[in-house]
C-alpha cells in the first residue's frame, strides 16, 4: 500500500464520494435504499456472526449488482458443495442486486459497508473471512487494504482492464496499481487479460495469476438447462418476436423509430419491450408512446405461467423473468449500449437468439465473442438497427447461422466456475 494514495483516498476522494452519495440519496429512491442499507450492515454482520463458531471457514463475496451476482453464484455454490460447513456472505453495492438475488448457498447478504477505515475494519473483524472475493471490477480500496493488513486472502476473478478504462488515466492508473498489487490472487478471463494486468501492475510484489475464464457462462447455462432440454424445436418455430431487453432512455432515440418501421414492414413481427427499470411511471410512459403510434400494448405481469400474450406489442412490467421470456422470441436487442454499457447478452444467446446491441460494448468479453462468432451485431444508428433486423428476418440461412453461433459462444466457454472453485480452495 502506497501511503500517498492511502492518505489521498481517505482525506479527499472518499469523503467527496460519500457526500455525493448522501446528497443523491435525498432525491433518488434507489440511491437512498443503498445508503440506508449500509447503515445496517455492521449490525447485521455482528448479529449473525455472534452465533457462528470462530473456527468456521467464512468466504466473503462482493458483487456490484445482480449481473455480478450471476457470476458469483456458480462459484459460491461450487465452494459450498466442496465445503458445506463454510459460511458464505455476499455484499452488494446496488439495491438491484441486494433486493433481487437469491441462492440457497448464500448464508447472509448485506450491503457493502461504507468504505471508511473504521467501518470496513469492524466489519472484517466481525466476519473474520478466510477469503475476500470480488467479481470483475467493483473493488473498494479501504476494504482491500484493511483485509491485507489482517492477512486475509484477497481474490478477484473474471478480472479485466481495457485500454479505454478510466483506470488507465495517468494519475488514476498509479492509484489502481497500488490497489491491484494488494490482491493475493487474480483470476483473469483470457490470457491477454492476464498479460495486460501484469503489465498494468508492473514489477515488484505482485499477486498470483491464473487464467480461468468467466463463470457467468456457467450460470446462464445452468439457468437455461431445463429449457434447452424441453425446447428442442427449431428457433424458427417460435413467434417472430423481437425482444428488447433492459432498454435505457438513451436507447429510445435509435430503437423506437426503428420499431415503427419494422412493425409496418413486417406484419407478422411482434415486440416485447423491456424497460431497464420497469416502474409504474416508466411503464405508463411507454404505453402512451406505443398508443400514439396506433398500437395497443399489453403490460405483462404474470410471474406464474410466463406465456406471453398474442398482442403485437407487449411491455414487461416485472423483473426477474426476462431470461425465461427470451425463449419466446427470435431476436434480441440488449439495451445500455448508448449510455453506460450493455447489459446481459448471454441470456438471449443461450436461448439461441442473435443479439443486437449498441456501441458501448468494449468492456464486455461476451459481447466481443458474439461479434467475432457472428452471433452478435453492434449498431451505431437507427438505420443499422433496421438493416440488421431486416437481414435476420428475411435471410433464413443467415439467421440460423447467427442463432447457432450465439449459443455456441456459451457452450464453448463452460467450466470456468469449476476451475475458479478449485483455485480458491487450493491457493
Amino acid at each position: 500500500m502506497n501511503i500517498v494514495w492511502f492518505l489521498l483516498y481517505n482525506t479527499i476522494v472518499y469523503p467527496i464520494v460519500f457526500c455525493i452519495f448522501l446528497l443523491l440519496s435525498l432525491v433518488n429512491p434507489k440511491v437512498r435504499a443503498g445508503f440506508l442499507g449500509r447503515l445496517s450492515t455492521y449490525r447485521l454482520l455482528k448479529h449473525y456472526f455472534n452465533n457462528v463458531d470462530p473456527n468456521t471457514i467464512v468466504y466473503w463475496y462482493h458483487a456490484a449488482s445482480l449481473g455480478e451476482f450471476q457470476q458469483i453464484r456458480p462459484v459460491l455454490e461450487g465452494v459450498k458443495e466442496v465445503e458445506p460447513d463454510s459460511v458464505a456472505v455476499v455484499s452488494f453495492f446496488s439495491p438491484s442486486g441486494y433486493q433481487n438475488s437469491s441462492c440457497m448457498a448464500m448464508d447472509l447478504k448485506v450491503y457493502l459497508p461504507f468504505d471508511f477505515l473504521w467501518s470496513v475494519h469492524r466489519s472484517l473483524s466481525a466476519v473474520r473471512p478466510k477469503k475476500l472475493i470480488f467479481a470483475t471490477y467493483d473493488i473498494w480500496p479501504n476494504l482491500i487494504w484493511s483485509a491485507k493488513r489482517k492477512n486475509i486472502h484477497i481474490n478477484i476473478f473474471a478480472a479485466r482492464i481495457n485500454d479505454n478504462s478510466y483506470k488507465m488515466y495517468p494519475v488514476i492508473k498509479k492509484f489502481y496499481q497500488s490497489i491491484y498489487r494488494s490482491f493475493t490472487t487474480i483470476y483473469t478471463i483470457a490470457k491477454k487479460d492476464c498479460r495486460y494486468i501484469q503489465i498494468f501492475i508492473g514489477e515488484g510484489n505482485s499477486p498470483k495469476f491464473r487464467v480461468l475464464g468467466n463463470p457467468r457462462y456457467d450460470m446462464v447455462s445452468q439457468s437455461a438447462e431445463n429449457f434447452t432440454q424441453e425446447r428442442t424445436e427449431s428457433v424458427l418455430s417460435r413467434e417472430k418476436r423481437l425482444i428488447l431487453g433492459s432498454v435505457h432512455q438513451e436507447d429510445d432515440e435509435f430503437v423506437l423509430p426503428a420499431i415503427w418501421e419494422l412493425l409496418k414492414k413486417f406484419p407478422e413481427l411482434k415486440i416485447l419491450y423491456v424497460p431497464h427499470e420497469p416502474g409504474k411511471v416508466i411503464i405508463e410512459k411507454y404505453r402512451n408512446i406505443f398508443q400514439q403510434q396506433g398500437y395497443s400494448p399489453v403490460v405483462f405481469t404474470d410471474k406464474v405461467s410466463l406465456a406471453l400474450p398474442n398482442e403485437r406489442v407487449v411491455i414487461l412490467g416485472i423483473v426477474g423473468v426476462l431470461s425465461t421470456l427470451y425463449w419466446q422470441g427470435q431476436m434480441a436487442y440488449i439495451g445500455g449500449g448508448f449510455s453506460d454499457g450493455i447489459h446481459n447478452v448471454m441470456e438471449p444467446a443461450i436461448a439461441r437468439l442473435p443479439v443486437i446491441f449498441g456501441p458501448r460494448h468494449q468492456h464486455f468479453q461476451e459481447a466481443e465473442e458474439l461479434l467475432q462468432s457472428g452471433g452478435g451485431f453492434a449498431i451505431n444508428s437507427m438505420e443499422e438497427f433496421i438493416n440488421t433486423c431486416e437481414m435476420l428476418l428475411t435471410q433464413k440461412e443467415h439467421f440460423l447461422n447467427s442463432s447457432l453461433a450465439a449459443t455456441d459462444v456459451i457452450h464453448s466457454n463452460l467450466g470456468s466456475a469449476t476451475r475458479i472453485v478449485r483455485g480458491l480452495i487450493r491457493d
